[in-house]
């Protein structure tokens, strides 16, 4: 790896410059920020947004709602978001994981480390999604790596792509330092960029960071969407 605190904030900037700010995660309590972490999960945002919208008209927005559903009520109403029996399940075994631990509160008050690992014991909780939560949910500087980034980093030259998930995110925030706004808007920028820019096919004409990428033009290789 290749990966150089400089070389990424230049390209924070120009992304930014380039797509104003993105101001997320778009959630009206943490709890939705927790939620929308697990239904993101192999979807489109888009569709998380139907399934939070029905889970709000339903009035079950909060824990107790949402431990009071059974399973197939919860997943009749996240199916939006599609794989809505896993994601219910999975949803359930957060919730309960929050009551445990004394809500929103008692996670609050762990450090960084012991926070990602109670989430990780999760099941259904990866690192990605884990790191969601950690960055978006409890402002914790961290790094989300995705396959956006992957795809990014590889056409920049910074990375080779396979590289573990956890050496990837150290390695960004041994570059960049514990920004945790930075962290943030900076993900963000990366999944815009990815989704309408540095695509499987890539719109290389035009993109703000094409000047300094050996990869342009270079469709092969790409990522699955694929997240936990």
């Amino acid at each position: 790896m290749r990966l150089g605190g400089e070389a990424i904030r230049r390209a924070f900037l120009d992304m930014r410059s380039r797509y104003g700010p993105q101001s997320w995660w778009p959630a009206e309590t943490r709890l939705e920020v927790l939620v929308g972490a697990v239904l993101t999960q192999g979807t489109r945002w888009r569709n998380v947004e139907l399934a939070i919208s029905r889970l709000r008209a339903a009035d079950v927005m909060s824990l107790d709602g949402l431990m009071a559903l059974p399973l197939d009520c919860l997943a009749e109403l996240i199916r939006p978001s599609g794989y809505f029996n896993v994601k219910a399940r999975r949803l359930a075994n957060l919730c309960k994981f929050i009551q445990q631990r004394n809500g929103e509160a008692g996670l609050e008050a762990l450090d960084t480390p012991a926070l990602r690992r109670a989430l990780l014991s999760v099941n259904g909780i990866g690192p990605e999604t884990a790191d969601d939560i950690l960055l978006y949910a409890f402002e914790r500087p961290v790094f989300v790596v995705d396959n956006y980034t992957r795809r990014l980093f590889r056409r920049l030259g910074w990375i080779v792509g396979d590289e573990p998930y956890d050496d990837l995110r150290g390695a960004v925030e041994l570059a960049v330092g514990g920004d945790t706004a930075l962290f943030n808007e900076l993900h963000a920028l990366v999944v815009f960029h990815g989704k309408h820019v540095c695509r499987p096919n890539p719109r290389c004409q035009g993109c703000c960071l094409a000047s300094r990428c050996p990869g342009r033009g270079d469709g092969r290789n790409s990522l699955s969407s694929g997240r936990t």
